[in-house]
C-alpha cells in the first residue's frame, strides 16, 4: 500500500471515530459527536483541522495499549458567516473526553493561534475532567488552558458551549470566558459531583439539581444562554458571533437593514405607564427601538430585575442595559449589579457602544442585601461604567432615584449624552419619602397630618421632581418625545463614532470584589 492510500484510509478512520458503538451510545444520550457539532457551528466545508494524528505518549494503567488518534479532542478553525473562528471540541467517545497531556497541548496550540490571529474562540465542552491515569500532567494541562483564557480575556471573544459533563477543574475554563451556553438534560457543570456532596453533607442531589443548565441559568448565573437542543444552541452561538467583533481592535460587523433610522416609535407613548408604580416589560422598549425589532438578551433567566442585550441601531451593534420594572420594580440588587457590570465590561472591551435605559427606584433594601455586600457589589457596576471608554448614552424613561440613578450611567459618571422622557422623575428619592424626611416635624405638628403631608409631597414634586429640573441644571442633554427615541439614539451614536478617550496609565485597576 502506498503512502497516499495509507493516509487516505487513516484520515477516513479518524473521521469515522473509534467505533460505531461509541457513536450510537453518544446519539442515544441525545448528544451529537464532536465533528457533528463543529459542522453545525461552522460554515459548510470551512473546517480546517489541526493535529488529527496526535496521540498520547502516556503509559501505565493500560494506556499504552490505547492510543487513539486526536486523543479525544478535535481542534481547528473555520468560518462563521465568512469570518474566521477557532474551535476545539471534546470527543466523549474517546476516553470520555477526559483531558490528558497531548489533549491539553492541542487545546493550548489552538488557543495560542486564536490569540495571535485575533479571532474568536469557541470551546465545545463534553468531557469527564482530568484523565486520572496521567496524574499531575493532566492538571498542569488545565492550568495552561486557564492561563490562556485569562490572557485572551478582552482581546478576543471567548464562548464556551457545555454539551455534556464539565466537572472539577474543567468547569473553571467556561467561567473565565465571556459567554456560556448550556443544553438542558445533557449538560452539567460543577466542581464536586453528587457523590462527593452526599459523602460530605449527607444531602442527596442529582447531577441536574446540582449543576444542570436551568440551575446555572437562573440560580448561579454561570450560564448566559440555555437551549433544549444542541442544534438550536449552536445556531444561537453563530448568531452571537455575528454580532461580535473578531478582536478588541475591531468593531462589530455592520448589519444591513431596511428599518429607517428616522422611524418613529409611536408605540412607546402608550407602552410605558405614566404612573411610576405600574410595571411594564422593558424588553418591549428595546424591541421597539432596535432594528427590525431584533435583539439578543443575555442572562435572561438570572437577575431578572435588569435586562442586558445586544441589538442593532441602523446596523450598528449596541449593548442595552435596562432596569426591568416587571421584576422587583427594577430596583438594583447584588445579582443585578454583577450582571450589568459584567456586560458593561464586555461591551467596553470589544468596542460596543452602550445604551442605558433607566427606570429605577433605587437599590433593593433589606438585611440580606446589606449583609450580602450590596455596597461592594453595587460598586462593581459603578466601576464598570466609570471605566468604560466606548460611546455611552443614557435615557431616563420614568423614574431615577438616589444612588441607583448615579450608578446607571448618569452624566456625572461619564455618560456622553443623557436624555429623558417628559414624565421623568430624577431625584434623591420618591416624593413621599423625601417629604417624610424633610417635613417630618411640620407634618407631625399640623392639625391634619394627612392633608399636610399630601400638600408637602406635591410641593416637593413641583419644585424638585418636575421633568425639566435636571435639564435646567445641565444634567440631562435634552427632554425628548418617546416616539423620537430611536432616531435620537442613532444620530447620537453616529456623532460619537469618532469618540476617543484614554484612561490614566496603569498596569490595571483594582475593581471591587
Amino acid at each position: 500500500m502506498d503512502r497516499v492510500t495509507e493516509l487516505t484510509r487513516l484520515k477516513a478512520a479518524i473521521l469515522a471515530g473509534p467505533d460505531p458503538g461509541a457513536t450510537e451510545r453518544q446519539h442515544a444520550k441525545g448528544k451529537l459527536t464532536a465533528r457533528e457539532r463543529i459542522a453545525l457551528l461552522l460554515d459548510k466545508d470551512s473546517f480546517q483541522e489541526t493535529e488529527p494524528l496526535r496521540r498520547h505518549r502516556a503509559s501505565g494503567f493500560g494506556l499504552q495499549a490505547r492510543r487513539p488518534h486526536t486523543d479525544g479532542v478535535v481542534t481547528g478553525w473555520g468560518t462563521v458567516y465568512g469570518r474566521t473562528v477557532f474551535v476545539y471540541a471534546h470527543d466523549f467517545r474517546i476516553f470520555g473526553g477526559a483531558l490528558g497531556e497531548a489533549h491539553a497541548e492541542k487545546i493550548h496550540r489552538i488557543m495560542d493561534m486564536a490569540i495571535a490571529t485575533g479571532a474568536p474562540l469557541v470551546s465545545l465542552n463534553d468531557g469527564a475532567g482530568a484523565r486520572i491515569q496521567e496524574g499531575v500532567v493532566a492538571l498542569a494541562g488545565y492550568g495552561g488552558i486557564f492561563r490562556r483564557n485569562t490572557r485572551a480575556s478582552g482581546v478576543i471573544p471567548q464562548i464556551s458551549v457545555v454539551l455534556g459533563p464539565c466537572a472539577g477543574g474543567a468547569a473553571y475554563s467556561p467561567a473565565l470566558t465571556d459567554f456560556v451556553f448550556m443544553v438542558r438534560d445533557t449538560a452539567q457543570m460543577f466542581i464536586t459531583g453528587p457523590e462527593v456532596v452526599t459523602a460530605v453533607t449527607g444531602a442527596q442531589v442529582s447531577q441536574d439539581e446540582l449543576g444542570g443548565a436551568d440551575v446555572h441559568a437562573s440560580v448561579s448565573g454561570v450560564a448566559h444562554f440555555v437551549h433544549d437542543h444542541e442544534e438550536a444552541c449552536l445556531e444561537d452561538v453563530r448568531f452571537l458571533l455575528s454580532m461580535l467583533p473578531s478582536n478588541n481592535h475591531e468593531t462589530a460587523p455592520t448589519g444591513l437593514t431596511d428599518d429607517s433610522p428616522e422611524r418613529r416609535c409611536d408605540g412607546l407613548v402608550d407602552l410605558v405607564p405614566t404612573d411610576g408604580a405600574r410595571p411594564y416589560d422593558m424588553r418591549a422598549v428595546i424591541e421597539e427601538v432596535s432594528d427590525d425589532g431584533q435583539y439578543l438578551e443575555v442572562h435572561e433567566g438570572w437577575a431578572t430585575n435588569v435586562v442586558v442585550a445586544l441589538a442593532r441601531l441602523d446596523g450598528q451593534v449596541v449593548g442595552f442595559v435596562a432596569n426591568q420594572p416587571q421584576s422587583s420594580a427594577g430596583a438594583l440588587d447584588i445579582h443585578a449589579s454583577e450582571k450589568a457590570a459584567r456586560f458593561v465590561q464586555f461591551c467596553d472591551a470589544f468596542n460596543i457602544p452602550l445604551v442605558t435605559l433607566l427606570d429605577v427606584p433605587g437599590f433593593l433594601p433589606g438585611l440580606a442585601q446589606e449583609h450580602g455586600g450590596i455596597v461592594r457589589h453595587g460598586a462593581k457596576l459603578l466601576y464598570a461604567y466609570c471605566n468604560a471608554t466606548v460611546p455611552r448614552i443614557s435615557v431616563v424613561l420614568r423614574k431615577a432615584y438616589g444612588g441607583a440613578y448615579i450608578v446607571m450611567d448618569s452624566r456625572s459618571v461619564g455618560a456622553d449624552l443623557s436624555y429623558a422622557w417628559p414624565n421623568n422623575e430624577i431625584a434623591v428619592m420618591g416624593a413621599e419619602g423625601a417629604a417624610n424626611v424633610i417635613f417630618r416635624r411640620q407634618i407631625a405638628d399640623s392639625e391634619d397630618p394627612g392633608a399636610t403631608r399630601t400638600d408637602l409631597v406635591q410641593q416637593y414634586r413641583d419644585e424638585l421632581m418636575h421633568p425639566y429640573y435636571a435639564a435646567e441644571r445641565g444634567l440631562v442633554d435634552d427632554v425628548i418625545h418617546p416616539a423620537d427615541t430611536r432616531a435620537v439614539l442613532i444620530r447620537s451614536l453616529q456623532t460619537l463614532q469618532t469618540k476617543h478617550a484614554d484612561l490614566p496609565a496603569r498596569k490595571h485597576g483594582n475593581p471591587p470584589q
